[in-house]
């Protein structure tokens, strides 16, 4: 196995989107309760970012094995 290949990071940043779209779930609504439109909208972009991080994190990698 060539060297460069071996030492490459495998790590896509799926984690960091993981905990960031579990922050906007959170989070978000709570910070600006007088504004429904916003909470909407953050609870929607927290699925759709966690959903993307759990994609690149733990799917990703088993579909291009296969």
């Amino acid at each position: 196995m060539a060297h460069s290949e071996h030492n490459r990071s495998k790590n896509s940043g799926g984690f960091v989107l993981i905990i960031f779209g579990a922050l906007l779930l959170f989070l978000a609504p709570n910070i600006y309760p007088t504004m429904p439109e916003l909470g909407t909208v953050s609870l929607i972009g927290g699925f759709v970012i966690g959903a993307i991080g759990f994609y690149l994190k733990f799917l990703k990698g088993r579909m291009i094995q296969r």
